[in-house]
């Protein structure tokens, strides 16, 4: 399914979703991008959650920030290759390379039928090997593979998606080659992207702008490797914008800046260290930036999917007002989804009897890429054999 919008979306039609059912045991969330769990705040809040222990807490950051975001309170959490007991079905997660942070795949058994859930994954990210682990010692004897397609139809079958070093590598030249502040349009979830702009952005010198929003989502990975206002990291400032300054203090939440001190830039300072500086920027902004005097020389970066420059959509407007001032806009990017070779791989070393399609708008194409094939519609339930 492809929601439109959370008000008029209706919940699948599934005993437990709306009201009290036995045979509902659980919801179990594979990582925290929002088409994965959109619709939970709509299901009976009686309904156990399952999720990862970061994939919780950066919802929970998220959500003092982002419109209509809301907090998920996990009953259980996910953990790597560790098993979970859900009345008669033991699920075994496996942590996996995406663009999302604390993602994972899952194989679940019951009455010995085995089912492995690929969730959202990639080979060409900063967790490669988690992939690479998956298909040197896969699941065994699968009956259902449910494996998602995302990036069907952006690549031919013979090509592969740029790594996350290939970027940095990308953002180390194009830095050099700025005279003003550079900006990153991306987002602040996507972590192996901030660890890549933030390494880029050390090997030119340059210190690693980002704002409250970015600030709290990284520090709610619970991981000290991973960029973050704390002690040890070099390189790194946090900019207050005014919106957000505004929005902390309506929430009654403006003295998580505290926890900044030591790293806070301010307006005034953003003109003198634009040269020496990369931002993770989204369009809003660009109002500060003028009025501090700092987009001279400025450059604007896209680092995430472009459909979302499309126009009516957030990165189209973007554009559009760089055109307006003269700033030069680029695209460089790579999927959080695995390209067709690396999902063959995968479909391979699974040797699933039945192969189901799910997340992709290009089902119609598995059945030339993968053996086993069973193309099912939404809401058609499945029998295992």
């Amino acid at each position: 399914m492809n929601a439109g919008d959370f008000a008029s979306t209706p919940l699948p039609n599934i005993d437990g979703l709306s009201t009290v059912s036995a045979s509902l045991l659980a919801i179990v969330l594979s990582h925290g991008h929002r088409d994965h769990w959109g619709l939970v705040p709509k299901v009976n809040p009686a309904i156990p959650l399952i999720m990862g222990k970061a994939t919780e807490s950066i919802i929970r950051a998220a959500a003092d920030f982002v419109p209509d975001a809301v907090v998920l309170n996990a009953n259980q959490y996910l953990e790597h290759r560790k098993p979970i007991q859900i009345g008669p079905f033991t699920i075994v997660p496996r942590l996996v390379d995406h663009s999302g942070f604390d993602a994972y795949a899952m194989e679940i058994v019951s009455g010995g039928k085995r089912v492995f859930y690929s969730g959202d994954l990639r080979a060409h990210g900063r967790k490669r090997k988690l992939f690479d682990a998956l298909i040197s010692d896969p699941p065994r004897n699968i009956d259902l593979m449910l494996m998602e397609g995302s990036s069907l139809g952006r690549l031919s079958d013979d090509e592969t998606f740029p790594s996350e070093e290939d970027l940095e590598t990308t953002f180390v030249s194009r830095f050099e080659q700025t005279d003003g502040i550079a900006l990153v349009a991306c987002s602040a979830q996507n972590i192996d992207r901030v660890v890549t702009i933030y390494r880029a952005a050390k090997r030119t010198g340059r210190t690693l702008i980002i704002d409250a929003y970015a600030a709290e989502v990284l520090k709610a990975t619970g991981h000290d490797s991973i960029p973050q206002p704390a002690p040890g990291w070099s390189n790194l400032a946090v900019y207050i914008p005014q919106r957000q300054r505004v929005q902390l203090k309506a929430k009654g939440i403006a003295a998580l800046v505290d926890d900044y001190r030591g790293f806070r830039i301010w307006q005034e300072q953003l003109a003198g260290s634009a040269p020496r500086s990369v931002m993770l920027f989204r369009g809003w902004m660009m109002s500060d930036l003028d009025r501090a005097n700092a987009l001279v020389g400025a450059r604007v970066f896209w680092s995430q999917w472009d459909g979302y420059l499309a126009e009516g959509q957030s990165g189209a407007a973007l554009k559009s007002d760089c055109d307006r001032r003269g700033i030069a806009f680029e695209t460089i990017h790579t999927s959080g989804h695995a390209g067709p070779s690396d999902l063959k791989r995968l479909a391979a070393a699974v040797a699933a009897k039945r192969l189901i399609p799910i997340h992709t708008f290009e089902r119609l194409r598995f059945p030339t890429l993968f053996e086993n094939v069973s193309l099912i519609n939404d809401g058609e339930w499945v029998e295992i054999l």
